[in-house]
């Protein structure tokens, strides 16, 4: 039986038990056309392509978007913007590279925020101020959101994100990086349904069966979300859906739901309740 609290939060996430892939797919490709024609002063989709599991999927269902779009309405201005941000190098850069020759995006960018972030960190060091890896991790991904809105802001577009309830509830996004985007099609899907849609895209499946990791602290390289969250995608998932996982578990997701609820939340005002 499920608590008042899993409840609570399976009604936020609204994570489906059982999905259709194929109308999964349609869903937000929809949003993403649906977003643009709305705004007709719109005419791109910018995302941050890591070679991971989630903006692969996001990544070709923009691609797939766009091509639908410029086909529908004759309008060619209309395209994807693959952006890769690696931190100098990057470890994983063939699954990156491998991505993109799958995604096929209109347009690539490279942007290499390592003289930024090191230039910020200088600057607060001169101050006698540390920084923490953990903290310049943030800074990495604020960085990269950063670049992102610079290349959006200067060609009509959309900042993709991709948040999804696997990562919601348990606040594994940096605010204001990762976190800060204008639409996030994603996010209704736990980790093993984005799976399921790339595999009914025939996605190479070492891109699909690849670890997840956010890769932002310099001290531990390659860290497995599951290793930094303390609990398996597969726990999470099943939490979601409203079954039943280990005691553990339950508490493990639990207190990351309610210790990162202002990431969730916009800046906070006298007239909310959420800060008293």
């Amino acid at each position: 039986m499920m608590s008042d609290l899993q409840k609570q939060i399976v009604e936020e996430m609204q994570v489906q038990p059982e999905i259709n892939p194929k109308e999964e797919i349609r869903k937000s490709i929809d949003l993403m056309k649906d977003y643009l024609k709305k705004h007709s002063f719109l005419k791109t989709l910018v995302l941050g392509l890591s070679g991971g599991q989630d903006s692969t999927l996001l990544g070709k269902l923009a691609q797939m978007s766009m091509e639908e779009l410029r086909k529908e309405t004759g309008r060619e201005d209309y395209a994807f913007i693959a952006v890769r941000l690696p931190y100098g190098e990057q470890a994983d850069e063939a699954d990156a590279m491998d991505a993109i020759e799958w995604i096929q995006p209109d347009k690539v960018f490279k942007v290499n925020i390592q003289g930024s972030v090191d230039a910020l960190e200088k600057s607060l060091e001169s101050n006698d101020f540390e920084v923490s890896d953990f903290n310049k991790g943030n800074i990495k991904a604020r960085a990269r959101m950063v670049a992102q809105y610079a290349i959006a802001g200067d060609t009509d577009g959309v900042v993709l994100g991709t948040d999804h309830p696997a990562e919601a509830v348990t606040g594994f996004f940096t605010k204001y990086g990762d976190g800060g985007t204008d639409l996030n099609p994603l996010f209704r899907l736990n980790k093993e349904q984005g799976k399921q849609l790339l595999r009914e895209l025939d996605a190479p499946k070492h891109l699909v069966e690849k670890t997840p990791t956010a890769d932002l602290e310099s001290d531990k390289p390659g860290l497995a979300d599951e290793e930094a969250l303390g609990v398996t995608y597969d726990e999470i998932d099943r939490y979601l859906t409203g079954k039943e996982v280990s005691k553990e578990a339950a508490e493990t997701i639990e207190d990351w739901y309610l210790k990162t609820q202002h990431k969730r939340h916009l800046p906070i005002t006298i007239f909310d309740e959420f800060w008293k």
